[in-house]
């Protein structure tokens, strides 16, 4: 769950943290270089100190590496809206630190009534595609709001599907931990410890790491070692995976290739869908976090 607060709509597309949005960090800047004096001129006279240009200060950035990745295709799904993402609102709302998260664990909460139906309606999406299209490869998150919107999802594709894929876990896909903050509302964080509150804005969102959890930036690796299996043992298959924001962000930044900056730090609403395609060495981001198979549910 976010502690920077849900937005203020009732069907709580987003459950941002407090934590999770920020300013790219500042990019470096270019060195000059300056060659060294002469000596003597046949003249008596010593010539004038040359200024070089370096050349890495006047070419074009450059570009990332590519990271290599064979899969075919990549589905991501964010979980539909969660039980936190309701009160996290809520809390937003009422500037209210003292509203807590039942569950009392961020791996145990669950979905919403709306989080169901939008995993119905995500399921009903999948269940429209051409069988060509079809995740052969589901893996998700471990936490219950993300097993639950899979489990929703292929009840309502299953008529169409037939037997739709067993999914796999794998701890990599659990959402960002928190640390000393887990569950904590925003206005919580301000009030409580609005050391950690002030901490996040001096670091920025990537980078901000809360005692004892973790930044973007570790989700980030954790999520390239998976993705590197599944390039490796999935080959030109169609993997889906059902996890977080912070999951759908780490998969931007590690496709994007090393040396890529953050990513922009935009809202991955509730059960969005992003898409990547393969050519058997890299991904190509074909749309991301789409949320037109929701219009409509409410």
């Amino acid at each position: 769950m976010r502690a920077d607060g849900t937005q203020d709509d009732p069907d709580g597309a987003r459950d941002r943290r407090p934590w999770e949005h920020g300013d790219d960090p500042d990019d470096p800047g270019n060195r000059r270089g300056e060659a060294p004096r002469g000596g003597p001129t046949s003249g008596g006279a010593r010539e004038s100190p040359v200024r070089q240009r370096n050349p890495a200060a006047s070419s074009s950035p450059a570009r990332p590496i590519p990271f290599r990745c064979a899969l075919g295709r990549l589905t991501v799904v964010r979980h539909g809206q969660s039980t936190a993402n309701v009160l996290y609102a809520r809390a937003e709302r009422e500037d209210d630190p003292d509203l807590t998260v039942p569950e009392g664990l961020d791996r145990r909460v669950g979905l919403s009534p709306l989080g169901v139906r939008q995993a119905w309606a995500t399921g009903r999406w999948l269940a429209g595609l051409d069988p060509a299209d079809r995740p052969q490869i589901v893996v998700s998150s471990p936490y219950v709001r993300a097993l639950r919107t899979w489990e929703t999802m292929a009840e309502a594709a299953r008529e169409a599907w037939g037997a739709c894929p067993e999914p796999l876990v794998d701890e990599r896909l659990r959402d960002r931990e928190t640390g000393v903050i887990e569950l904590m509302t925003p206005p919580a964080v301000r009030a409580h410890v609005p050391r950690e509150a002030e901490r996040r804005d001096l670091v920025g969102d990537w980078y901000y790491r809360p005692p004892g959890g973790e930044s973007l930036a570790d989700v980030a690796l954790r999520v390239r070692d998976l993705l590197r299996e599944l390039g490796e043992g999935a080959s030109g298959r169609h993997v889906a995976l059902i996890a977080h924001d912070a999951v759908v962000m780490a998969v931007d930044q590690v496709l994007a290739g090393v040396g890529a900056p953050p990513p922009d730090l935009v809202p991955v609403p509730n059960a969005s869908v992003s898409r990547w395609d393969g050519d058997g060495t890299t991904m190509r981001l074909v749309g991301r976090a789409d949320t037109r198979h929701l219009e409509g549910v409410d």
